[in-house]
């Protein structure tokens, strides 16, 4: 096992060691969580959007084998960050009218799939803005005010880790797909834009309180099994432009984290680096124990992603942690458990 793997089996022993050493000052008693389909739990199940999973074969291997409404065959990177903090091991939906907010006051997600920064993102699909979200929060605020009470709701707030994953769709399914943003922006020009809007909802969490943040880049959406098959330059190739893109957003993501950190009273605002882990996954899978990293598990793997996935179900693979891609789009558990592994090593030694 990887050294990453051994500190992220090591560290609810860490947590639960009450108040002595390094574990008081960095417990962590929920996660928070903002994005797109690599985080939504199931949100997009309680709104009228075609862009959901919480139908076969997704969530087959959860634990009970039912669909739940992410976007792989189990789990998703966040669960896995949420038990490791010695939280529960999947983090639930905001939008669940069947949870109480005692069942939420440990973790929650107010994510939605195929959403971004940008709100014409959200509007392609009809799906939850990052705006929304902001404003679940502020609800999921008050309501933690209410049946806590102001001090315990006070420390869950402040003491929380938010995760931010969000903006691959804001380039793939909008900049690159409609002509709007690429007619009013260069790519450069619309990275800013991006960026501009990261910071403000970064801005209004710390306002309502949130200080330990962890905003994921993107990876090399380029090698997207969807985006290799639609590579009209080299077929079946990564596409090196998105990838660039990626990189260079990336970038000046870790220039405003740093800038925000100096900015803000009590920030800790970490960027993970998840381009990396992909980009190396993808280069040799067998490395990690993968077969394929060019096709997702679920029909030909090249194109389909969400309800596709559920009609293409007689050439769905066997065994999904041979694939580095469930879909066309989105990773299997077993590669969200490894990015997992890699944001926790990045946010060991800030938290704890």
């Amino acid at each position: 096992m990887s050294p990453v793997g051994w500190l992220v089996l090591l560290l609810p022993a860490l947590l639960r060691r009450g108040s002595s050493g390094v574990a008081a000052a960095g417990k962590v008693p929920a996660v928070i969580v903002f994005g797109d389909s690599s985080v939504d739990t199931g949100n997009n199940n309680f709104i009228p959007t075609i862009a959901r999973s919480n139908f076969w074969p997704y969530g087959r291997d959860y634990a009970d084998g039912l669909p739940t409404g992410r976007f792989s065959n189990g789990r998703l990177a966040t669960d896995f960050i949420s038990e490791a903090f010695g939280l529960p091991p999947c983090i639930p939906a905001y939008l669940d009218t069947n949870l109480t907010i005692d069942q939420l006051a440990s973790g929650v997600s107010f994510a939605s799939a195929a959403t971004g920064l940008d709100n014409a993102t959200a509007g392609v699909l009809s799906v939850i803005t990052i705006g929304e979200q902001l404003q679940y929060f502020r609800e999921y605020k008050e309501r933690l005010r209410i049946a806590k009470g102001e001090a315990e709701a006070g420390e869950i707030i402040g003491e929380a880790l938010y995760i931010w994953s969000i903006g691959t769709n804001d380039f793939i399914e909008n900049y690159y797909n409609l002509p709007e943003r690429r007619m009013q922006y260069t790519v450069a020009e619309y990275e800013a834009y991006l960026l501009g809007l990261a910071e403000s909802a970064i801005r209004d969490v710390h306002s309502l309180g949130g200080r330990k943040m962890d905003f994921t880049g993107l990876t090399p959406m380029g090698c997207l099994p969807a985006e290799r098959i639609g590579n009209r330059d080299n077929p079946g190739e990564c596409n090196e432009d998105y990838n660039a893109v990626a990189r260079s957003f990336n970038g000046k993501l870790q220039g405003l984290a740093a800038r925000l950190n100096k900015d803000l009273p009590g920030l800790q605002l970490v960027y993970a680096d998840t381009y990396k882990i992909l980009a190396s996954v993808v280069d040799k899978p067998a490395d990690y124990g993968f077969e394929n990293a060019v096709q997702g598990c679920c029909g030909t793997g090249l194109f389909e992603a969400g309800y596709f996935c559920s009609l293409s179900t007689s050439l769905l693979c066997q065994n999904a942690n041979k694939y580095v891609f469930f879909d066309a789009i989105h990773p299997t558990e077993k590669m969200y458990k490894i990015i997992a592994d890699t944001v926790m090593n990045t946010t060991l030694n800030v938290f704890l």
